[in-house]
C-alpha cells in the first residue's frame, strides 16, 4: 500500500458527503456564467440598443444567481471543513493507535519530536488539503473549463487565441511540483529536529538549570530555528518564483484579449457586449491560472506530510504476535530462561542465560550497571525477543503466548519512574481502574506510601506534575510499587525500586513485601544487598553472563563478587562476623 493509497482508505468513508460537495461546487461553477452573460446583454440591449425595460429583469436575475452561488459554496465549504475534521480524527487515531502498539525498538529509533510533527503538523497539511485544496482544485478545474467552452460558445477566434498559454502553464506547473517537493520534505525534517529540540528541553529543564546550560540549550535551539527558518525561505524562493510566470500568463490572456477582441469590435465581427462577456469569462479563466502556483504548493506540502506520517506506521512491529497465541488468565508463576542470549546491534548484551523459578520464589539480580539486569527483565516481558534460547512461563514458549496477556500477569515498578499528570489515586489506579479507593490505600500501605499521601495538601487527590514533578524520587519511586502491585499480578518486577529511599523505609517496605511474596513469583534487581538478602536465588551478572548464583549464605560462602560487594556495603564489622561464620569452612 502506497501513502495515498493510505490516504484513500480514509477519505472514502467520507466519498459520499465529498461527492455532493464536489456537485455544490459544479453548480456554483454552472452559475458563474450567468453574470458576464447578462452583462453583455445589458450592454447591447440596454446601454447600446437603449431597450431599459430589461433592466430591470437582468439586475433581478444577476442578484439571485449571486446569491444562490454564496449559498451553494457556503454549504459545499462546510460539508468540505466537516470531512477534513472527521478524516483528520479517524486518522489521528489509527496513527496513535499503531503508535501505540509498537515495540521498544520503534521508541529507540524514532525522536518523541518526530512522532508528535507526525500527530500535528503533518496532520494539519492533511487537515487543510482536505478543507481546501481539493475544493479548490477541482474548483478551478471547472470553472476553467467552463469558461474556456463558454468563450468558444461566444466567439471562437477569441478562445483559440486563447489555448495558446495552456501548455506553457502546464509545463510550468509541473516544474514546480517537481522542484518544490525535496524542499518541503526538507521543512518537514527540520520542523521534527524543532519539536524534538523543544520537547528535549522542556523535559530535561532541570538538567538543564542544574548544569546552568541554559545559553548552551538557547544557541542550540536558535541552531535549530534557523535551520527551519532556512528550509522555509528555501521553499519560499523556490515556489515564489514561478508565481510571477502565472500573473504574467494570466495578465497575458488580458492583452491578448483586448487586442484581438478591439480589433475585432473595430471591424465590426463582434459586439461591445459579446467583448464585455468574453472579458467576464476571462476572469473565470485568469483566476485558476492565478492560483495555480498556490495550490500546487499546497498539493505538495500535503503529499510530503502523508508520505511521513504513513512512513511512521508503516513499519510493523518487530515482537509479533502469532494467530494461535496461547491465552491464560492467570499464571502460576513458572518461569524458565533456557539458553537465552540476546544481542542488539551486533553487541552480546546476554550469553546463555539458564534459570528455572518456581512459583511464588524470589529472585535477586545484581551486577554491575549495564551487566544486563533490566534487558532481562525486558526479555521476559517480551518487550524484546531472544536472539536464542527460549523463555517458557507456566511450560508456554513467550513467542506462542498472547502477548496482552502475558503483560496483563506482570507487574513491573520501573526503574526510571513515569507518572503521569494527574491525581495519585489516579496514577496508582492506572494498572487497575476499575478497583476501589480502599485497594489503592491498600497497595499504598504496602509500598510505605500512604503516609507521605496523606500529608500532601489533597492526600490521595493531590495532582502531581507530568513525570511526578513536585515529588522526592523516592516518594516516585513508591507510588511506582503500589501501582504495580495494585495489579495483583502472578510475577513482580521490582527494578530498583527501592534504590530513592533510605535504608529505615526499605525494610519496611521488604517487610510488607514479604507477606505478599508466596502469592507472586518476584524478581528484584537492586545494587543494595539488603534489597535481595532474603531472596530464594540470588543472580550475579557481569557482561551479560550469569557468574554467581545461588542464596545469600552460599554467594558469602563462595568469597567472590557477591561476597566483594556485601564487604563494600557493610564494612569490616560484617565481614569480620562473615569470615568468623565462612572462613574455616
Amino acid at each position: 500500500m502506497t501513502a495515498m493509497q493510505w490516504f484513500y482508505s480514509f477519505l472514502k468513508k467520507y466519498s459520499p458527503k465529498i461527492i455532493f460537495a464536489l456537485l455544490l461546487v459544479t453548480c456554483t461553477s454552472v452559475i458563474a456564467i450567468v453574470n458576464p452573460q447578462i452583462s453583455g446583454i445589458i450592454v447591447d440591449e440596454v446601454i447600446k440598443g437603449g431597450n431599459r425595460k430589461i433592466l430591470p429583469l437582468m439586475m433581478l436575475v444577476m442578484i439571485l444567481a449571486t446569491l444562490l452561488r454564496a449559498a451553494l459554496k457556503y454549504s459545499s465549504l462546510v460539508i468540505f471543513e466537516w470531512s477534513s475534521q472527521n478524516i483528520l480524527y479517524s486518522m489521528r487515531d489509527h496513527v496513535y493507535q499503531k503508535f501505540l502498539k509498537q515495540d521498544f525498538n520503534f521508541y529507540n529509533k524514532n525522536r518523541t519530536g518526530d512522532l508528535m510533527s507526525r500527530q500535528t503538523g503533518d496532520m494539519e497539511a492533511v487537515r487543510h488539503f482536505v478543507a481546501y485544496v481539493i475544493y479548490s482544485i477541482y474548483e478551478n478545474i471547472l470553472l476553467f473549463s467552463i469558461a474556456l467552452f463558454m468563450i468558444f460558445i461566444v466567439e471562437w477566434r477569441l478562445a483559440l487565441c486563447m489555448i495558446v498559454v495552456l501548455p506553457i502553464s502546464a509545463f510550468v506547473a509541473s516544474r514546480q511540483l517537481k522542484s518544490v517537493k525535496p524542499a518541503f520534505h526538507n521543512i518537514r525534517q527540520h520542523f521534527s529536529s524543532l519539536n524534538s529540540a523543544v520537547q528535549e528541553n522542556v523535559s530535561g529543564n532541570r538538567v538543564v538549570k542544574a548544569f546552568t546550560k541554559e545559553d548552551f540549550e538557547i544557541d542550540k535551539f536558535n541552531r535549530e530555528n534557523d535551520g527551519y527558518r532556512e528550509a522555509e525561505l528555501n521553499a519560499a524562493r523556490i515556489w515564489k518564483k514561478y508565481v510571477p510566470v502565472f500573473e504574467f500568463m494570466s495578465n497575458i490572456l488580458t492583452v491578448i484579449l483586448y487586442l484581438v477582441g478591439g480589433i475585432m469590435v473595430f471591424r465590426n465581427d463582434i459586439t461591445i457586449g459579446k467583448l464585455v462577456t468574453v472579458s467576464g469569462y476571462l476572469w473565470m479563466l485568469n483566476n485558476p491560472l492565478r492560483q495555480a502556483g498556490w495550490l500546487a504548493n499546497d498539493y505538495q506540502r500535503f503529499v510530503t506530510s502523508i508520505e511521513k506520517i504513513y512512513s511512521s506506521i508503516a513499519v510493523e512491529p518487530e515482537i509479533k504476535i502469532p494467530e494461535n497465541a496461547i491465552e491464560k488468565e492467570r499464571f502460576k508463576g513458572d518461569i524458565i530462561f533456557n539458553h537465552v542470549s540476546y544481542h542488539a546491534k551486533d553487541e552480546v548484551i546476554l550469553k546463555d542465560i539458564n534459570l528455572h523459578v518456581k512459583p511464588g520464589q524470589t529472585v535477586g539480580i545484581i551486577g554491575a550497571t549495564g551487566s544486563g539486569k533490566s534487558t532481562l527483565m525486558n526479555l521476559l516481558c517480551r518487550f524484546y525477543d531472544v536472539t536464542s534460547g527460549e523463555i517458557l512461563v507456566d511450560d508456554i514458549n513467550l513467542k506462542n503466548m498472547d502477548l496482552f496477556s502475558l503483560r496483563r500477569n506482570i507487574g513491573m515498578a520501573m526503574q526510571d519512574v513515569f507518572l503521569f499528570s494527574d491525581t495519585i489515586e489516579g496514577n496508582i489506579a492506572y494498572a487497575r481502574p476499575s478497583c476501589s479507593f480502599e485497594e489503592v490505600v491498600e497497595v499504598a500501605k504496602i509500598a510505605n506510601a500512604h503516609d507521605f499521601i496523606q500529608q500532601m495538601p489533597e492526600g490521595y487527590d493531590t495532582i502531581v506534575g507530568e513525570r511526578g514533578v513536585g515529588l522526592s524520587g523516592g516518594q516516585k519511586q513508591r507510588i511506582s510499587l503500589a501501582r504495580a502491585l495494585l495489579k495483583k499480578p502472578s510475577i513482580i518486577i521490582l527494578d530498583d525500586t527501592t534504590s530513592a529511599v533510605d535504608m529505615e523505609t526499605e525494610t519496611q517496605i521488604q517487610n510488607a513485601l514479604g507477606s505478599i511474596h508466596a502469592k507472586h513469583t518476584v524478581f528484584i534487581i537492586a545494587h543494595r544487598i539488603s534489597s535481595i538478602k532474603d531472596a530464594d536465588q540470588i543472580l550475579v551478572l557481569d557482561n551479560g553472563e550469569i557468574i554467581e548464583a545461588g542464596n545469600h549464605e552460599e554467594l558469602l560462602k563462595k568469597r567472590g563478587y557477591y561476597y566483594n560487594v556485601f564487604h563494600h556495603q557493610y564494612g569490616d564489622f560484617n565481614v569480620i562476623r562473615g569470615e568468623e561464620k565462612y572462613g574455616s569452612e
